[in-house]
Protein backbone atom coordinates (compact mmCIF):
# COMPACT_ATOMS: atom_id res chain seq x y z
CA UNK A 1 0.00 0.00 0.00
CA UNK A 2 1.12 3.52 -0.68
CA UNK A 3 1.02 6.23 1.95
CA UNK A 4 2.22 9.80 2.15
CA UNK A 5 4.11 10.90 5.24
CA UNK A 6 3.57 14.61 5.82
CA UNK A 7 6.31 16.16 7.94
CA UNK A 8 4.90 18.90 10.15
CA UNK A 9 6.41 21.62 12.28
CA UNK A 10 5.81 25.16 13.44
CA UNK A 11 7.09 28.26 11.76
CA UNK A 12 9.44 28.88 14.65
CA UNK A 13 10.90 25.41 14.10
CA UNK A 14 11.34 26.13 10.39
CA UNK A 15 12.99 29.44 11.17
CA UNK A 16 15.34 27.74 13.60
CA UNK A 17 16.11 25.05 11.00
CA UNK A 18 18.04 27.70 9.09
CA UNK A 19 20.43 28.10 12.01
CA UNK A 20 23.70 26.18 11.94
CA UNK A 21 23.08 24.33 15.22
CA UNK A 22 20.23 22.39 13.57
CA UNK A 23 22.37 21.23 10.66
CA UNK A 24 22.67 17.93 12.52
CA UNK A 25 18.90 17.43 12.24
CA UNK A 26 19.13 17.92 8.47
CA UNK A 27 21.90 15.33 8.39
CA UNK A 28 19.72 12.86 10.33
CA UNK A 29 16.72 13.42 8.08
CA UNK A 30 18.87 13.09 4.94
CA UNK A 31 20.29 9.84 6.30
CA UNK A 32 16.75 8.60 7.04
CA UNK A 33 15.70 9.30 3.45
CA UNK A 34 18.80 7.53 2.13
CA UNK A 35 18.19 4.44 4.28
CA UNK A 36 14.50 4.19 3.41
CA UNK A 37 15.06 4.74 -0.32
CA UNK A 38 17.75 2.04 -0.29
CA UNK A 39 15.31 -0.30 1.53
CA UNK A 40 12.73 0.36 -1.22
CA UNK A 41 10.18 1.87 1.16
CA UNK A 42 10.41 5.53 0.15
CA UNK A 43 9.49 6.17 -3.48
CA UNK A 44 10.12 9.90 -3.39
CA UNK A 45 9.59 13.07 -1.44
CA UNK A 46 10.57 16.68 -1.16
CA UNK A 47 11.13 19.48 1.31
CA UNK A 48 8.68 22.33 0.83
CA UNK A 49 9.35 26.05 1.04
CA UNK A 50 7.49 27.91 3.79
CA UNK A 51 3.79 28.79 3.64
CA UNK A 52 4.64 32.41 2.86
CA UNK A 53 5.58 31.19 -0.63
CA UNK A 54 2.20 29.53 -1.25
CA UNK A 55 -0.31 30.58 -3.86
CA UNK A 56 -3.87 29.35 -3.39
CA UNK A 57 -6.59 28.82 -5.97
CA UNK A 58 -10.09 29.06 -4.47
CA UNK A 59 -13.38 28.62 -6.27
CA UNK A 60 -16.31 30.93 -5.61
CA UNK A 61 -19.48 30.71 -7.67
CA UNK A 62 -17.65 28.57 -10.19
CA UNK A 63 -14.86 31.11 -10.74
CA UNK A 64 -11.24 30.51 -9.83
CA UNK A 65 -9.64 33.16 -7.63
CA UNK A 66 -5.86 33.18 -7.12
CA UNK A 67 -4.47 34.61 -3.88
CA UNK A 68 -1.04 34.79 -2.31
CA UNK A 69 -0.52 32.76 0.82
CA UNK A 70 -1.55 29.41 2.24
CA UNK A 71 -5.03 27.93 1.98
CA UNK A 72 -5.55 28.10 5.75
CA UNK A 73 -3.72 29.76 8.59
CA UNK A 74 -2.28 27.32 11.10
CA UNK A 75 0.38 27.13 13.77
CA UNK A 76 1.76 23.96 12.21
CA UNK A 77 2.86 23.76 8.60
CA UNK A 78 3.79 20.92 6.29
CA UNK A 79 7.51 21.20 5.68
CA UNK A 80 7.86 18.23 3.36
CA UNK A 81 6.58 14.80 2.43
CA UNK A 82 7.58 11.29 1.45
CA UNK A 83 5.64 8.80 -0.65
CA UNK A 84 6.14 5.31 0.74
CA UNK A 85 5.18 1.83 -0.44
CA UNK A 86 4.78 -0.57 2.48
CA UNK A 87 2.74 -3.67 3.36
CA UNK A 88 0.19 -1.93 5.60
CA UNK A 89 -0.59 0.96 7.93
CA UNK A 90 1.43 -0.58 10.76
CA UNK A 91 4.57 -0.50 8.62
CA UNK A 92 3.83 3.09 7.56
CA UNK A 93 3.47 4.05 11.22
CA UNK A 94 6.78 2.38 12.08
CA UNK A 95 8.45 4.48 9.38
CA UNK A 96 6.79 7.61 10.76
CA UNK A 97 8.01 6.74 14.27
CA UNK A 98 11.57 6.49 12.97
CA UNK A 99 11.48 9.98 11.37
CA UNK A 100 14.12 12.08 13.18
CA UNK A 101 12.61 15.46 12.32
CA UNK A 102 9.42 15.81 14.41
CA UNK A 103 5.71 15.24 13.88
CA UNK A 104 4.41 13.15 10.97
CA UNK A 105 0.89 12.78 9.55
CA UNK A 106 0.33 9.45 7.77
CA UNK A 107 -2.33 9.25 5.06
CA UNK A 108 -3.17 6.50 2.58
CA UNK A 109 -2.97 7.28 -1.12
CA UNK A 110 -6.00 6.50 -3.25
CA UNK A 111 -4.96 3.96 -5.85
CA UNK A 112 -7.21 3.75 -8.90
Amino acid sequence: MKYVLLFAGTMSEEDRARQPELAEQYERTSAWFGEQIKAGKVLGGEELKGPETATTVRFKSGKAMVTDGPFIEAKEVIGGFAVVDVANLDEALELAKSWPGGDVEVRPIVEH
